[in-house]
């Protein structure tokens, strides 16, 4: 592997690399510098002037991931040193940075990861099928079957895979496909919170430093987007690197490379890899020095900059007048010709998935808000609302639960308009708007919790679901009017990134000449503040501007897309509100739960300047599957391929299966629902629950039967105490009678107790059916009740094989294993296989069924037919 890499990348390409990384950097830093300069001017002076647009009305949380990470658990990690398969724990920190460890042990020892992935630039794919795709166009003139893979045989069927364009690939699998979802929407919320581009927050680094990008790649042609537009600024300096580097190497190592077409494919990438990490090298070392010079000059700057702002406002806008009455004409030709026919396609195409995202934002938060209501319902008490409110706060971050809102934004389709208007991908708008429904899901989250925590303060746990109803509806009230002012903003930047850029392209060519020209009418001392280009460019942006205003306004008056005017909230307007905002976030599980117990799953990284003892909680639990061997916790190879469950494997493994799937869905935070009888044993057992005595087969062969036998003895309960028995109603699986044709095998009744969920389907007719049978039991109780203990004996046989059954066996499969049906005289209660009904006495007297007179028997047995018996 080293070999190859060193036999291709000789010292003279290393130097030649380097010094081409170098003259970019030179030329970056000259467009930084002046951009620097032009930035503190704008920053300064929307400091002196202010401004601003409409105002949020939910409130915003200032860290929401304080004393958080995102998510930890294992996968199989495929190592290309020895082309084997290790498991390993992965651990997802706020910053969403992927640490790989070689088990949980050793991250809990805070031991160095093996390694570290920043997704920045990353794609989270999930089939061969799309990374051969890409893979294709590694190497000109090489092309691989979708069949075989290239390097890499996987030992699962569920694959996942974070590709890039220059640096090295990630391969994963796991063994079933609910993780794989999982994983996939975990890897893409890691991918697309580093592709979120650069803090705004930094008023002067940050638009200096785009517009240097834009404006280099403009200088060599590029106009449109760029998707390599994201991670920290060495990372987009180095993709800025890459991409002219990049296919020159390719062109001059490509033909060079020896092998199979797997193996060319595979060197090629390792090549590519080694060049992309000599270039983050050097792009960062110099990056950095490059901000330091200028943080070094900017007191200087800004005090020039407060002394003369009124000249130098003054200075620019004659200037821009002057550049306007040239380039007017021109623009608005282009402008009336190319641009506007088009304004309504791009309008839909971004509006229509955008709005959907948005609105399935709504739905998922109520959905968790009716969750809340129904538990306080069923009171839940003190404990059960912090919980709750403990998990909805990390909503917005939960990769799992937003996953069907980021779904609905992926479908946005540019296709016609991309190469039109120089669109490299829809990815750059996708992510953007994914980026906004987190924070519109997160402020929505974080008012509610304000505004639930002020009123249980001041009103008290009383009548909790009213409060909770009074909240939710004033959330979403102001969730609405927010979203639709942040989709309005989100589409006048989309459409000013799509035209702009046309228009320079457009434009520039025909008064790149004319423009030095106008930089003799601004002084000496203002020209580092005032640069010609960027007044040009705010030329052209101020022509486009008032279509893309009218374009927008006219789209939101249309119903369908539920747009609102603008937010505004003035601080006296609601001042309950605005004093919230102010306050730390709740923690609901300190202040109703108490000192609880770390959950399964955590991770043993401490809070940095928490309380001793307190561990850093997880936005998702982990996943963990109980039934692997223990060996593979370490690092080990992957499992063969036959310890991997299949849809029609083996039945221990299809259990295994069902059993981690519904401790997923716990884990992940799945709310229960309230607690209400699912089946008809769970309706059975709330109203008439049993006692459960095991009796062996033999026994059962000699003298139990299916039916009601009249007797007395006595059982010995769990606490000790002895009470006596009068009735014994035994039933003993396998005792349904059937022909032999009938008769199936354990293994079949397994497997069909496991695989065949037909049952589930008849669910709403058996719960009908048990409560019509309900019904009937206490009408037979009634009858039962009337009648002498001397009728009741003639009536009733001890061997009762009518083979009535309950109304709520009908429609079910002959084959399958049917409850069994007993009681008295005709009463049909149905009891599970290998199940005694034992009815105890109750209070201080006794039953004997022998020594009593008939009419007094009727009478107990009138007395106690009633009462509910107690299950063991």
């Amino acid at each position: 592997m080293g070999d190859v890499v060193s036999s291709h990348l000789d010292e003279s390409k290393r130097e030649m690399i380097t010094a081409r990384t170098g003259d970019v950097m030179r030329e970056f830093g000259d467009i930084y510098e002046q951009q620097y300069a032009v930035a503190l001017f704008n920053s300064v002076r929307f400091e002196i002037e202010g401004g601003g647009g409409p105002q949020s009305q939910l409130l915003h949380r200032k860290d929401p991931l304080a004393g958080r990470c995102i998510f930890s658990g294992n996968l199989f990690q495929y190592l290309e040193e020895n082309r084997k398969w290790r498991n390993r724990y992965v651990f997802v920190a706020h910053s969403y940075t992927i640490s790989l460890y070689e088990s949980k042990t050793a991250h809990d020892r805070g031991l160095h990861p093996k390694s570290t992935i920043n997704c920045a630039g990353y794609k989270a794919l999930t089939s061969m099928e799309e990374y051969m795709d890409l893979i294709n166009t590694s190497l000109p003139g090489v092309k691989a079957k979708v069949s075989s893979s290239p390097f890499v045989k996987y030992a699962t069927q569920f694959p996942l895979i974070l590709w890039h364009p220059y640096a090295r690939h990630h391969y994963f699998c796991v063994m079933t496909e609910k993780e794989q979802k999982k994983w996939h929407a975990v890897l893409q919320d890691c991918v697309r919170h580093t592709n979120n581009g650069l803090s705004e927050e930094c008023r002067v680094q940050t638009p200096a430093f785009t517009d240097a990008v834009r404006l280099h790649r403009q200088a060599k042609g590029h106009f449109g987007t760029w998707d390599m537009m994201c991670g920290a600024p060495p990372q987009i300096l180095t993709n800025l690197v890459m991409e002219t580097l990049h296919p020159e190497l390719r062109n001059l190592i490509g033909p060079r490379l020896k092998g199979k077409m797997q193996q060319r494919q595979r060197n090629w990438m390792l090549i590519s890899d080694a060049v992309y990490r000599q270039v983050l090298a050097q792009t960062t070392g110099q990056h950095n020095a490059l901000v330091q010079a200028c943080e070094a000059e900017r007191p200087r700057l800004d005090a020039a900059l407060r002394t003369d702002m009124d000249q130098m406002i003054t200075s620019k806008e004659h200037v821009s007048s002057k550049i306007r009455a040239l380039v007017l004409p021109k623009a608005e030709q282009v402008l009336r010709g190319s641009v506007q026919p088009y304004l309504s396609s791009i309008l839909e195409a971004l509006m229509e998935p955008t709005s959907r995202g948005f609105s399935e934002v709504r739905d998922v938060f109520f959905r968790e808000m009716v969750e809340i209501s129904k538990n306080s319902l069923n009171g839940g008490g003190k404990d059960k609302l912090g919980e709750h409110m403990e998990r909805i706060s990390m909503l917005a971050f939960h990769p799992v639960k937003m996953q069907s809102c980021y779904e609905k934004v992926e479908q946005l389709n540019l296709e016609g308009l991309q190469q039109r208007f120089d669109v490299s991908s829809p990815s750059v708008f996708v992510h953007r708007a994914q980026i906004l429904m987190r924070e519109q899901m997160d402020n929505a989250v974080y008012t509610f919790e304000q505004l639930l925590h002020q009123s249980l303060e001041s009103q008290g746990e009383d009548d909790l679901c009213k409060t909770i109803q009074r909240c939710q509806d004033r959330v979403v009230k102001k969730y609405d009017y927010d979203s639709s002012t942040v989709r309005k903003k989100f589409f006048r930047e989309a459409l000013l990134q799509i035209i702009i850029p046309y228009m320079l392209k457009q434009l520039s060519p025909c008064y790149s000449s004319e423009l030095p020209r106008f930089k003799e009418l601004i002084f000496e001392d203002f020209s580092r503040f005032l640069l010609v280009e960027n007044i040009f460019e705010e030329v052209v942006l101020q022509s486009v501007t008032k279509d893309i205003m009218m374009a927008v306004k006219e789209a939101a008056v249309q119903r369908r897309h539920n747009l609102y005017r603008d937010s505004i909230v003035l601080t006296n307007s609601d001042p309950n509100l605005h004093l919230l905002g102010e306050n730390p976030s709740v923690d609901w599980a300190a202040k109703f739960g108490g000192d609880e117990p770390e959950p399964e799953g955590s991770v043993g990284m401490r809070i940095e300047g928490g309380g001793s003892g307190r561990r850093r909680r997880q936005v998702v639990s982990m996943i963990q599957l109980d039934g692997l061997p223990l060996p593979y916790e370490s690092c080990l190879e992957v499992p063969g391929v036959e310890l991997i469950p299949e849809e029609d494997g083996e039945v221990s493994e299809v259990k295994r299966v069902s059993r981690v799937e519904e401790e997923e869905e716990e884990e992940l935070g799945s709310y229960e629902a309230p607690n209400s009888p699912d089946s008809v044993e769970e309706i059975r057992h709330l109203i008439n629950p049993v006692v459960e005595v095991p009796v062996s087969e033999k026994e059962n062969q000699t003298s139990l039967t299916n039916g009601t036998e009249p007797g007395s003895g006595t059982i010995t309960l769990e606490d000790g105490v002895q009470e006596e028995v009068t009735l014994i109603t035994t039933v003993v699986e396998g005792s349904p009678k059937k022909s032999p044709r009938d008769k199936v095998s354990p293994q079949e009744i397994v497997q069909r107790l496991v695989g065949n969920r037909k049952q589930e389907a008849d669910k709403d007719r058996q719960e009908e059916a048990a409560i019509k049978e309900i019904e009937d039991e206490e009408d037979e109780r009634e009858r039962i009740a009337t009648e002498s203990d001397a009728e009741r004996l003639k009536d009733s046989s001890p061997h009762d094989d009518s083979g009535f059954q309950s109304p709520t066996n009908e429609g079910l499969d002959e084959g399958e294993p049917q409850p069994i049906t007993n009681g008295l005289k005709g009463e049909d209660k149905m009891v599970d296989p290998a199940e005694v009904e034992v009815v105890l006495e109750q209070g201080d007297e006794t039953l004997h069924s022998d020594s009593e007179t008939g009419e007094n028997f009727g009478e107990k047995m009138a007395q106690y037919a009633s009462d509910v018996p107690c299950e063991i």
